[in-house]
């Protein structure tokens, strides 16, 4: 099992420095520049070429490319061109924000999208099967963005609760973090628990045709407790991929529901970089945002290796 583990890390680093190749390049190729964007309409190319050349822009790509890759692994991102602040301080402080909220999203969706599946598996071809695979679907249909201004409309702008505001602040404490993420997090959590909760009712149901799950319902063991104790546990490997490959989306895909709750996390801070040209800000958020999606899918197939033992041994 420890070679293929391995290999799973060796691929993964691999895979991160191809990503790196392509954020650069794809970051280099946006239209417009940022020195214009700067100095404005009035600015002589005279100014222009002054600034790029102080920004480094003037050198070679290639150069410019190995020398940001050697400072990104030891953790130095630069500085924003924009602000000047030191990116991997505002990295640190947005990440910190960011992970928090896929973090509530995560408690929420993750229980309620197995237990609804095991659920959809007991009761089976029956109203309540059918009511959660309505609402999934319903869910899974729906934009982040449509749910999002759909919750600030009836929650913020129509009832006027004050306890769910639509923006978060840097200075709110705990308890006002709490509140103020309610509705950013029911908007994550109805865009992830479709796929979730249908993967787990797929896998589940896969493993009620085995023989032991015959011989537990002839043996009169309860249907809830055969599904809870003997069928869920040999589906864990793809439940536990479906669950990483959520996470990660909940880490990274977050960035819309950022942006539409004024949320100040990596997407909003990667949104306002474009907007800017701000290039060492958006590189160092790609990049962040791919490394992480990376590992929580390496991490999901070193734990399928580990619960499934025909991985452990394929002979």
């Amino acid at each position: 099992m420890y070679p293929m583990i391995l290999r799973r890390i060796l691929l993964s680093a691999a895979l991160v420095l191809a990503v790196s190749v392509v954020i650069f390049c794809g970051v280099n190729a946006l239209p417009g520049d940022f020195a214009a964007t700067y100095l404005g309409q009035s600015a002589t190319p005279q100014a222009i070429a002054n600034m790029r050349a102080e920004l480094g822009l003037d050198r070679p790509a290639t150069l410019r490319y190995f020398e940001w890759l050697g400072n990104a692994i030891s953790g130095d991102f630069g500085k924003s061109w924009s602000s000047g602040a030191v990116i991997s301080e505002q990295i640190g402080q947005r990440l910190g924000n960011t992970l928090f909220l896929a973090a509530a999203a995560a408690v929420i969706a993750v229980p309620l999208s197995i237990v609804c599946g095991m659920l959809a598996v007991l009761y089976r071809n029956r109203w309540p099967d059918k009511l959660i695979s309505v609402v999934s679907l319903t869910a899974i249909s729906l934009p982040e963005f449509f749910v999002g201004y759909l919750l600030i409309l009836v929650f913020s702008v129509q009832f006027g609760v004050s306890s769910f505001p639509s923006t978060v602040y840097d200075g709110m404490d705990f308890s006002q973090r709490i509140a103020a993420i309610v509705l950013p997090t029911v908007t994550l959590v109805f865009g992830i628990f479709a796929h979730m909760m249908r993967m787990t009712r797929a896998a589940i149901l896969q493993v009620m045709t085995s023989a032991y799950m015959e011989t537990a319902e002839l043996k009169g063991i309860a249907p809830f407790v055969a599904i809870w104790r003997h069928a869920a546990p040999n589906a864990l490997a793809p439940i536990i991929n479906v669950v990483a490959l959520n996470l990660a989306y909940l880490v990274v895909g977050v960035v819309v529901v950022e942006v539409v709750f004024v949320y100040p996390g990596m997407g909003q801070y990667m949104v306002d970089a474009v907007t800017m040209r701000d290039m060492p800000v958006v590189q160092a958020c790609g990049l962040v945002f791919s490394a992480i999606f990376i590992f929580l899918n390496m991490l999901a197939d070193i734990l399928s290796i580990a619960l499934n033992p025909k991985l452990r041994h394929p002979r």
